[in-house]
């Protein structure tokens, strides 16, 4: 049921082993790396094939029509903002989809986008239900523990585009800066023969999360982190450059799901919580 990826993060197969088993796998990730990988999650591969093949071709489209769309944002801060640190801009463009206002923002092309994106955000949003229900058996709470405090959750599907580097990147710059996540769980899709994303390991040491084809990374954000009295951990990850002269894009696509606007996490309000973060990450530079 539970493999190894570089001794650090574990491969969860969710269509193995009894809920207690998958609860027992995830709370023993979420203490030590604070991420997994997950395989058997049903989620048909046709579906994410489609979701990747309408994005990449928005992304491609030039500028000035995807600066119509309203959920695209050009690469000009650095997700290490958030925890106050400077670093040179982020090597990628996005565009993002906020559950609370899904009739504005689509682009005009590609003419599928919106349809794939909408169903694509329905199966991955019931997964991250799913292992949100199986995170609280874990921490000893009945499974609908979290259900009250996410049913109107403010959870966002982002894809993160990054582009081919023909150059050499400032001292420094990433195409994602070291940061951690800011709410509950990320349920993260990455090309199958890519990656470069890395989660840090103790003080100085940084570990590959390589890509396995079909699966999703996920992770605990820092407001999961905080309900759990620090019994788990929200651990900094970052996005690494390719080697020199390697020209490839990549794309990954980020399911954030975000508690309810006005739950209380720790004295915590979790929207205040998410907007200050938000507020520090897009802050003029």
């Amino acid at each position: 049921m539970t493999t190894m990826v570089d001794g650090y993060v574990p491969v969860i197969d969710l269509s193995s082993g009894t809920r207690e088993e998958l609860a027992s796998a995830i709370g023993g990730a979420c203490a030590t790396s604070g991420f997994y990988v997950i395989v058997g999650h049903g989620i048909p591969r046709e579906l994410v094939a489609r979701m990747y093949a309408v994005t990449t071709e928005f992304f491609t489209l030039p500028v000035e029509e995807k600066d119509r769309a309203g959920g695209f944002r050009r690469s000009g801060g650095t997700t290490a903002q958030s925890l106050d640190q400077q670093s040179p801009p982020d090597l990628c463009e996005s565009f993002g989809a906020h559950v609370t206002a899904l009739a504005d923002g689509w682009p005009d092309a590609p003419a599928a986008f919106r349809e794939t994106w909408l169903e694509y955000l329905t199966a991955v949003e019931s997964l991250a239900h799913d292992l949100l229900r199986l995170s609280a058996r874990a921490l000893g709470s009945a499974e609908d523990f979290y259900d009250d405090k996410f049913d109107r959750h403010t959870s966002s599907l982002v894809a993160n585009f990054y582009y081919p580097q023909h150059g050499a990147p400032l001292p420094g710059q990433l195409r994602r800066g070291a940061h951690t996540d800011f709410g509950g769980l990320t349920v993260l899709y990455q090309e199958d023969d890519l990656s470069g994303l890395q989660v840090r390991h103790g003080e100085n040491e940084w570990r590959d999360v390589r890509a396995i084809p079909g699966s999703f990374v996920v992770n605990i954000g820092d407001l999961l982190a905080r309900w759990t009295g620090g019994r788990w951990v929200s651990t900094l990850h970052r996005v690494v450059n390719p080697a020199p002269g390697d020209t490839s894009s990549r794309l990954s696509v980020p399911f954030f799901y975000q508690p309810n606007h006005d739950a209380v996490v720790d004295s915590v309000v979790a929207g205040e919580w998410i907007a200050t973060k938000m507020r520090k990450l897009f802050a003029p530079r």
